[in-house]
């Protein structure tokens, strides 16, 4: 399924706000908010994710349909990619390792602020290069399994 380009990267924005104040205040339940936020979108897609209905419902009538939509495979793999940094963090912030809190939420900002401000998403590219290294499963077929099998 497809999805408008801009939605996401309206949630970077909001997203670097978040990973922002969560720097700046320590907060280990702002951190849990945003990684739900992150695994609502990884788990049921980004039709469904928070800041994406945001988007839908009070920016997108504002600025009428996209120009082209992309699919939605690579900023949902982002969306886990996002989970998985903020699940570091919780750990970092919740165990008292502060630094690694800060590590996690820091990398979060800056992946954050790089798809909100200029349209680079990280994790989108980590999902286009893996799967240029690792293409589906393709179907391996032995060379025996061309000629015809006597009844």
């Amino acid at each position: 399924m497809d999805i408008d380009p801009r939605g996401p990267r309206f949630g970077a924005l909001i997203t670097m706000v978040v990973f922002a104040v969560v720097l700046i205040t320590g907060s280990v339940w702002l951190l849990a908010a945003q990684a739900l936020v992150f695994a609502i979108a990884t788990v049921f897609g980004m039709r469904s994710a928070p800041y994406g209905l945001v988007y839908r419902w009070l920016v997108r009538p504002r600025l009428g349909p996209p120009r082209e939509l992309e699919p939605a495979a690579p900023p949902r793999f982002a969306q886990g990619t996002g989970l998985f940094i903020s699940v570091i963090g919780i750990i970092g912030y919740a165990a008292g390792i502060t630094p690694l809190g800060m590590a996690a939420a820091s990398a979060g900002l800056l992946a954050a602020f790089l798809n909100g401000v200029f349209g680079l998403c990280l994790g989108c590219e980590m999902y286009l290069l893996i799967r240029r290294i690792w293409p589906g499963r393709q179907a391996l077929v032995p060379a025996e399994a061309d000629k015809e099998v006597p009844i």
